[in-house]
């Protein structure tokens, strides 16, 4: 694919008290879109180091630019509590705050876009509050990805082992973040998915936008799963699996995908691929899958 100009550009919202930073990757001069994309981070670190990575020698690094050079206007944003957006207030910053403030973006950027609907991707704690979204907004939302997605918390070894360490934790709380931190989210499942080149690119870009983050998507994926209800996402749906992620169990997700009422449904397991798979060697897989998905044609006859 010949490669044309990308253009990156920041933007703000506000939403209860909040500043939310967005920022939106698109081809240059683009006027009509092959789909306007909201990009959903997770619990670890804020929206630009996950979408937009940029490591010097290593091609491929950010999905935004991927989707962006296939003509999708490509949208992702901080939530609050981490990166750029406001993050000084004592608040739970969990999956439902998520899910408001993702209303709040989709707001401003269909004022921005002129777009009526999105399609989402959203990674980890990112899929359950995509997932809520899509629940309580359908008309918005035109296909849905879910990507190291849990749904009951049933069967999962790294939730087992984060309900030791949180039990009793503020709702409110905070911890640290350092690059020895980032850089075990890619050990604990299976080491050697990753690229330490790319892995300390990562750990250095989710570092120099936060020193500490939330604790509330930790609390809820702990102590109050389920939080989504499948049969009330009425969108098309893919959920894509790493074949080593430890968060969710198959079962989990077997039952969730077979819940979803939408016929367009999908289920991908990605060889090779552990928890955080848009930095991990296999890369281009999850990449493959999210524009398949977002570029599959509407049904004419549906029966």
């Amino acid at each position: 694919m010949a490669r044309t100009t990308i253009e990156g550009s920041a933007h703000w919202t506000k939403r209860d008290g909040a500043d939310l930073y967005l920022w939106r990757k698109r081809r240059k001069g683009l006027r009509k879109p092959a789909g306007t994309v909201i990009l959903v981070h997770g619990s670890s670190m804020a929206s630009t180091p996950s979408f937009d990575l940029q490591v010097k020698g290593e091609a491929g690094s950010s999905l935004m630019d991927h989707l962006a050079q296939r003509g999708f206007d490509a949208w992702c944003v901080d939530f609050e509590g981490y990166g750029r957006s406001t993050k000084h207030r004592p608040v739970q910053c969990g999956i439902e705050r998520g899910a408001d403030d993702l209303l709040a973006a989709a707001k401003a950027i269909r004022k921005a876009s002129g777009a009526g609907s999105f399609m989402l991707y959203g990674i980890s704690s990112g899929a359950l509050r995509a997932a809520l979204f899509a629940q309580r907004n359908p008309k918005l939302v035109s296909r849905l990805v879910l990507d190291a997605f849990v749904w009951t918390g049933e069967g999962s070894p790294t939730l087992a082992e984060r309900r030791k360490r949180y039990a009793g934790a503020a709702p409110e709380s905070r911890r640290p973040v350092n690059p020895a931190f980032v850089e075990s989210i890619f050990t604990r499942d299976h080491p050697g998915t990753a690229a330490p080149k790319v892995v300390k690119a990562f750990a250095r870009a989710v570092c120099e936008l936060d020193d500490s983050i939330p604790n509330g998507t930790y609390i809820d994926m702990c102590e109050r799963l389920p939080l989504v209800d499948p049969a009330k996402i009425t969108c098309p749906v893919l959920i894509t699996r790493g074949q080593f992620d430890g968060i969710a169990s198959f079962d989990d997700i077997l039952e969730f995908f077979r819940l979803l009422p939408n016929p367009d449904k999908q289920l991908a397991v990605m060889p090779g691929i552990a928890h955080a798979s848009l930095q991990e060697k296999n890369r281009a897989i999850v990449f493959h899958h999210i524009e398949r998905f977002f570029s599959q044609p509407d049904p004419i006859y549906r029966g």
